[in-house]
């Protein structure tokens, strides 16, 4: 079964991929439904079945709440780029369950499709079992509503959006296709949102745990200033 997933999946890459690169060589002229979530607003509320710990499972937003999430979308399972940030993110999985985040990782593939390739060693371009959750947009649902589906291929650019314990968006970035994300970014971004929400100062640019932060009234930011410059 797992083998004719695979197939399958391999199939509807060969198919799809080579017209994704050639719109990442034209600029990307598919068209993109400019429809994404605010920053500082609601994330968008969705509900599919993912796969969790090797099994099938619906999940929605709301059973997240209460915790920090990492919401990222790629274009297709069986790629190339996709492999290396998934595994990075699953490698990384222990400092974000410290600061009380969850992953999840969505893209427009079946949930089948997801186990299988999850189920593939990593040599052969597979995941080898991550340690987060893999959710599956078939019907293109989460992408379209998240702002990042590219129409007329079917597939998701890679976004990225960091979701507060409120279900609120403090964060969103969007990669073209050809080029992966930084985990430490994002671990830097996530601390970074939670030492503001704990101590209330602000965090400058390249911030980084136990360096200086900035007091945000007119007065208080000359400490910070006189610090550093």
């Amino acid at each position: 079964m797992a083998g004719l997933l695979k197939n399958i999946a391999v199939t509807a890459t060969r198919t799809v991929l080579p017209r994704i690169t050639a719109a990442a060589q034209r600029g990307l002229s598919t068209s993109v439904r400019c429809l994404a979530p605010a920053v500082t607003q609601p994330a968008p509320s969705f509900k599919a079945q993912a796969v969790v710990n090797g099994d099938f499972k619906e999940l929605s937003l709301e059973d997240f709440r209460g915790k920090y999430l990492v919401l990222f979308f790629y274009p297709l399972d069986f790629t190339f780029v996709c492999p290396t940030e998934l595994i990075a993110f699953s490698d990384h999985m222990a400092a974000f369950r410290e600061l009380n985040c969850e992953v999840v990782g969505v893209s427009t593939d079946s949930h089948f499709s997801h186990l299988a390739w999850n189920n593939m060693p990593r040599k052969q371009g597979g995941l080898g079992g991550l340690q987060y959750t893999l959710l599956a947009d078939l019907n293109k649902t989460i992408s379209r509503d998240y702002g990042v589906l590219l129409e007329d291929d079917g597939v998701a650019l890679r976004g990225l959006f960091l979701i507060d314990p409120e279900g609120v968006v403090r964060h969103m970035s969007i990669n073209d296709l050809p080029v992966g994300r930084s985990v430490e970014e994002t671990l830097r971004l996530l601390k970074a949102f939670q030492f503001v929400a704990e101590h209330g100062e602000v965090c400058p640019a390249n911030w980084q745990p136990e360096s200086p932060t900035i007091k945000p009234d007119p007065t208080g930011s000359l400490e910070y200033f006189n610090k550093v410059n």
